[in-house]
């Protein structure tokens, strides 16, 4: 590929699995290299974590697969995934493993932090989000709980992001996106909460500067494959980093299809669900991010399919049966130690049905969950294009199922890796002065067919609602 004259600039994806790297020409948002490399999640049960270090080697690796042009960017910034529990000592390694996201260990420290605090409604006006499993600050009372000697070790608390871009500058830093999601920073006074703080045990002291839409972490440190003194931007977390990458603006409903499922948009009111569906979290811009997750998600439909002996899209139309398909517990609804649930099964279902039927379960949540994001700012009308995105986008099966329960038309973005790309338009803002949103419409990054609606299977949604409603002992 013949590189142009740029500006370029570096925007980053460290993801569960793996760590993306994408050099991105300001000018057009044309993808002029490339790189990416793997990194590994451990535990059984509930646990889930992953050693920081390994991440920094995937990103050092990446930026490397990307070639020379890397070192003629401009700015570079690192979108992550969230909520991770990253401890560092007093010499910046790595206490222990990093607890991720999709740990559900926390799920009883959870529980009793939302009743200390007064309940679901107090923690939806003061944080904007009631915590859960995922959420940082329960991930700090269960390794205070369980690891005293970890925490006393302790002398930096990181979310994934803050680490990677703490490693580029030598500073501590984070975002107001990334740290809506840690528990302790309140949306109410976008500030740390003392009392929350106080209520998990953890010094203020410990936790990075959280800096402002627009500005600089830092500069890139030497002995990399960036350029010494390169601008590097406060990065955020991989949702508002995939917001940017959108150039979302309110109203737009977003629906990602990964290994966990997620729906949002953008608004300009904050949020302060109390029945902790909705998570009230920032965006990178200055405005807000109401956001539902699942943790059941293209990961589960295909472990269903590999258990029938099947190929993903291997579905068929028709049958009574329903799945269920919480193989990891779930967040939206909030059952940490649910299992999948398999139900209505007779002697006609076939193995396609079944797995139609756990497409269907998955898809039914975060459906379910987007009239409430959608209502922070007022609802979008119904023939308000959903954006579907993540890699379940891809595949005819998904497309088919959020049709046809959604009731709405989908719009497919052609560009893919929207999180780095975010990172990137991100990036982009630092070096040009301009809007990270407006530049990421200008390169046209949510270009893609649409997808004409069609009549939403209500016999489907009942189905589903009904077992659901009624399986509350089986699944909690």
């Amino acid at each position: 590929m013949a590189v142009g004259e740029g500006p370029f600039v570096v925007g980053v994806d460290s993801s569960t699995q793996s760590t993306k790297a994408l050099v991105v020409d300001v000018a057009t948002g044309e993808v002029v290299a490339s790189g990416q490399a793997a990194h590994r999640v451990s535990g059984n049960g509930g646990a889930r974590e992953s050693d920081p270090e390994q991440w920094w080697a995937a990103l050092v690796e990446a930026l490397e697969k990307c070639g020379p042009v890397v070192e003629r960017a401009g700015a570079v910034s690192v979108g992550g995934q969230q909520h991770g529990l990253v401890t560092l000592d007093a010499v910046g390694l790595p206490v222990r493993p990093a607890l991720l996201w999709n740990d559900t260990r926390s799920a009883p420290q959870a529980a009793r932090l939302v009743e200390a605090l007064g309940g679901p409604k107090a923690w939806a006006e003061r944080v904007g989000s009631v915590p859960g499993a995922s959420f940082t600050a329960a991930k700090w009372a269960w390794l205070a709980e369980h690891e005293p000697e970890a925490v006393a070790a302790t002398a930096a608390v990181r979310l994934p992001h803050d680490y990677l871009t703490g490693r580029l500058t030598g500073r501590g830093t984070t975002d107001r996106g990334d740290a809506s999601g840690t528990g302790w920073w309140a949306a109410a006074d976008e500030a740390y909460d003392d009392g929350i703080l106080g209520l998990v045990g953890l010094d203020r002291a410990l936790l990075p500067e959280v800096v402002g839409p627009g500005d600089a972490a830092g500069t890139v440190r030497g002995g990399l494959p960036l350029a010494e003194g390169t601008l590097v931007a406060a990065g955020t977390g991989d949702n508002a980093a995939a917001a940017l990458g959108l150039g979302l603006r309110p109203g737009e409903p977003v629906l990602s299809l990964g290994t966990s499922g997620t729906v949002y948009a953008v608004a300009r009111s904050r949020s302060a669900d109390p029945t902790g569906t909705v998570a009230g979290f920032a965006d990178a811009r200055g405005e807000w991010l109401p956001l539902a997750c699942t943790l059941n998600c293209t990961l589960a439909v295909d472990r269903i399919a590999g258990l029938l002996g099947r190929e993903r899209e291997d579905v068929e139309a028709g049958g009574s049966v329903t799945v269920l398909p919480f193989l990891d517990g779930e967040r939206t609804p909030n059952l940490p130690s649910a299992s999948g649930l398999l139900h209505g099964l007779r002697h006609d279902t076939t193995g396609g049905q079944v797995l139609q039927a756990a497409y269907d379960g998955a898809v039914y949540a975060l459906l379910d969950a987007l009239d409430r994001v959608l209502a922070v700012d007022g609802d979008a009308p119904d023939d308000t294009p959903l954006l579907l995105i993540g890699g379940g986008a891809r595949g005819t099966a998904w497309r088919q199922t959020v049709r046809r329960l959604s009731g709405r038309p989908v719009r497919v973005p052609r560009a893919g890796e929207l999180v780095a790309l975010g990172a990137a338009a991100q990036a982009a803002a630092l070096v040009t002065g301009a809007d990270a949103a407006e530049i990421a419409r200008r390169w046209g990054t949510a270009d893609g067919p649409v997808l004409d609606a069609v009549e939403r299977d209500e016999e489907a949604l009942a189905r589903i609602g009904a077992v659901l409603g009624g399986a509350g002992p089986l699944l909690s």
